[in-house]
């Protein structure tokens, strides 16, 4: 994978998820480093009031409403965007959703839901967009992942499966392209506790008791510190390096390193700083 000519002005970058959080935040960094933006996101009101506030900085913006768990709108997707825009420079698979709960509360359909979201949409709009992508002298794929798919804690069977294979995918994908020699990259960027509404929105077991539920929202609101803003820079810089990986967060590289140095035990060592952390907060 070579470095030839690699900018961010003057590119396009599509961005999933771009409604709010992380998407929303990387959206306004890639257009202050000159980005056109075509934004995607199941939320159209809320897409609508995102592209505003990056127009103003005096780029294309295109929005697309859609669920990326639509495999006919994602069909479609790059064409729709090449009619606006007639290139694609980099793609950032962000779009995500959550589901908790103990693996045999949670329902099937739930479980599939969310692969097909966090898991299947990343691999159909990367199949979607790289011949796009390819035709670029430098291009890049942007997969977002999550600590979670490097360590795993119970009570995210679903969510650590579907971060687990994004991961996998795109080091392999990675490996690929740089042994053919393909002009497009893999970033793949693993936040830790982004301060988003992903906890507020993630589904729960249907019977689940009202204090289970009110206790997850309160660990997801203790964990999600990190400002969004702070992670779209991170990441933005990762993509403008063509950096192969990059962790968001200290939690997320200090989770990194303790599942290095404890493959098998770490999460009991995680546990242990996670009680004392939610302690410290009430």
């Amino acid at each position: 994978m070579g470095r030839t000519n690699w900018q961010l002005s003057g590119g396009v970058a599509v961005v999933t998820g771009a409604a709010s959080g992380i998407g929303a935040a990387l959206a306004r960094e890639l257009a202050g480093r000159g980005m056109h933006l075509a934004l995607v996101d199941v939320r159209a009101a809320d897409l609508q009031a995102a592209a505003e506030k990056v127009r103003a900085a005096g780029i294309l913006v295109s929005t697309h409403p859609l669920d990326v768990a639509d495999r006919r709108a994602v069909a479609a997707l790059p064409g729709r965007v090449l009619a606006v825009h007639r290139r694609v420079t980099v793609l950032v698979n962000n779009a995500g959703v959550a589901l908790g709960g103990p693996f045999d509360q949670v329902a099937a359909e739930d479980f599939e839901w969310l692969m097909e979201v966090n898991f299947g949409a990343v691999v159909r709009l990367t199949r979607a967009f790289l011949p796009v992508l390819a035709r670029e002298e430098a291009a890049q794929v942007v997969n977002v992942s999550s600590i979670f798919g490097i360590i795993a804690p119970p009570g995210q069977t679903a969510y650590c499966a579907s971060k687990f294979a994004v991961r996998g995918f795109s080091e392999s994908l990675r490996h690929e392209l740089e042994a053919a020699e393909s002009p497009v990259g893999v970033t793949l960027v693993h936040p830790g506790g982004v301060r988003t509404a992903i906890g507020d929105r993630a589904r729960l077991p249907a019977d689940a008791p009202a204090d289970l539920v009110a206790r997850e929202r309160q660990r997801w609101q203790q964990l999600l510190t990190l400002p969004p803003e702070v992670a779209a820079r991170t990441i933005a810089q990762a993509i403008a390096r063509r950096a192969p990986r990059v962790l968001v967060g200290r939690d997320a590289r200090q989770a990194a390193l303790l599942q290095r140095l404890f493959p098998v035990r770490y999460w009991a060592l995680a546990a242990r700083d996670i009680a004392r952390r939610a302690r410290a907060a009430t």
